[in-house]
């Protein structure tokens, strides 16, 4: 990644140098395409009154660029907001990557496997037509199965199961 650092009406020391590199290099751990990042620092005079303003843009690969700007009193409190601000925004941007919503099509049907011997095959559910409890009880017995999850006509989801008496509960 490129890092440029500069400064407009100020004379940028090492140290705050230092601490912009460190500031930059916490926004790593969000594992996204950083091409590059400048920092722009400006000394502003209004009214007599001193600030200084920060500027992070941030170049991710297949994306936007990211621009925050802050402004205060102080410089390094002025850096460690902006700097607070970007990994807020790059937090979100890698959320959108890794959540279910921003998965694609390929990665849906993977199988999950949990403690090395049980496997999860996501599938998509079918929908079916609203049932009568009578019905939803003879599917439960023709396919020997412990409950059976269906639509009454009230269109409500009921679970209909097998208790351990021998009789059957309805949810």
């Amino acid at each position: 990644m490129n890092l440029s650092i500069s400064g407009r009406q100020l004379e940028l020391t090492d140290a705050i140098k230092n601490y912009i590199e460190e500031a930059v290099d916490a926004l790593y751990k969000y594992n996204l395409d950083i091409i590059s990042t400048r920092v722009i620092v400006s000394a502003d005079e209004k009214s007599g009154k001193k600030g200084f303003s920060v500027e992070f843009v941030i170049n991710l690969a297949k994306k936007e660029t990211i621009v925050i700007k802050h402004k205060d009193k102080d410089l390094y409190a002025a850096i460690d907001i902006a700097a607070e601000r970007a990994k807020k925004v790059l937090r979100r941007t890698h959320d959108k990557i890794t959540t279910q919503k921003g998965k694609t099509k390929e990665n849906e049907n993977e199988i999950i496997v949990l403690d090395g011997a049980d496997e999860i095959i996501p599938m998509e559910l079918e929908l079916y037509k609203p049932l009568e409890i009578e019905e939803a009880l003879q599917r439960l017995k023709d396919a020997g199965l412990q409950f059976y999850v269906f639509n009454d006509m009230d269109a409500k989801m009921r679970v209909i199961y097998k208790r351990t008496d021998g009789k059957f509960g309805l949810y």
